[in-house]
């Protein structure tokens, strides 16, 4: 088999092969997705805590474990260098608005029997992303890449028309999203995975306190108050929370927009499985209609990228897709 003459060459020069970070990054995105696409079954495990306290539970332990990767790694020198530089820290402060934001709609969906309207948001959030990728960034799309996005914005319509009301939670959710992915690819490798997560949940420290006051002070805190295990599925809520966004900024940094758009296909097909066969969510006509076309889009991508990848590559290698 012959080698890669730009593998070799990177190799002898120690620099990254750039065919294998696009390859990590697609495996890294794809976890991540993976992983978010059952996060809303976790999030009912721990009922009765109301979403607010939840998402306050969330930023401070995700701090308390970037804090301990932070240490184990040695990784303080880096985030010193990143604090050091006021346009990266701007950047990071914008990241960690937009993250608070989804994560407090999608647990605030999530707990009041809105899933199948969390899967809308991302099966939205494609094409917001892929669009910031064409738009902003001037990254090109084939034509039937083009026909396969005009079919899932058709699915969004539909599907908006069926549910009768306006759909905020999966608006909200798609552009939160698609905005701090846009975010964390202009930050790029400048920011290493730990750190801006880091630097993300320290920001909102000030935001998760005042919630946790305001819970307090009205309904009162349900942390500790459910026994032993729902305590400790509540202090894991940090890492749970941490794992797939490190994953996510490292596939982010690693892969194009457009890349990062197609496989975020993944978390909400298992979202809408979750709640529509799982939980029970209503599934009105208009909605069926609207969710396959979805999946006629998802299909018409999967075989471009294979027959993309073949072409370029000149053998039977579906790298590409990921």
């Amino acid at each position: 088999m012959t080698r890669d003459p730009s593998a070799a060459q990177a190799a002898a020069s120690g620099t990254p092969d750039p065919a294998r970070e696009r390859a990590l990054g697609g495996v890294y995105a794809f976890s991540a997705y993976f992983l978010w696409g059952f996060l809303p079954l976790y999030f009912l495990l721990l009922l009765p805590v109301g979403p607010f306290e939840l998402v306050a539970w969330r930023i401070l332990l995700s701090l308390v474990f970037c804090i301990i990767l932070l240490t184990v790694l040695r990784g303080w020198g880096r985030l010193v260098a990143i604090i050091t530089q006021p346009r990266l820290l701007m950047w990071t402060a914008l990241a960690g608005g937009l993250i608070y934001i989804n994560w407090q709609v999608f647990i605030l969906a999530a707990l009041t029997g809105h899933i199948i309207e969390t899967s809308l948001g991302y099966f939205m959030n494609p094409i917001v992303t892929v669009l910031l990728g064409v738009f902003i960034l001037r990254e090109r799309l084939r034509l039937t890449q083009w026909l396969a996005l005009g079919l899932a914005a058709a699915a969004v319509i539909v599907i908006v028309i069926g549910y009768g009301a306006f759909p905020w939670i999966a608006l909200s959710l798609a552009f939160s999203f698609g905005l701090y992915g846009f975010v964390k690819k202009r930050i790029g490798p400048s920011v290493d995975a730990v750190s801006g997560l880091t630097l993300e949940s320290a920001w909102l420290v000030p935001v998760a306190s005042v919630l946790l006051i305001v819970v307090a002070s009205t309904t009162g805190l349900e942390m500790g108050q459910n026994g032993p295990l729902h305590t400790l599925l509540l202090s894991l809520v940090g890492v749970v929370t941490a794992i797939p966004l490190l994953l996510f900024a490292a596939g982010a940094r690693r892969s194009s927009l457009t890349t990062m758009g197609l496989l975020q296909f993944v978390a909400p097909i298992l979202q809408f499985i979750i709640g529509a066969w799982l939980l029970g969510e209503e599934m009105s006509p208009a909605r069926w209609i609207g969710f396959a076309l979805v999946w006629l889009a998802l299909t018409i991508l999967s075989v471009d990228s294979i027959r993309h990848a073949r072409k370029a590559r000149g053998v039977s290698d579906v790298g590409e897709l990921v």
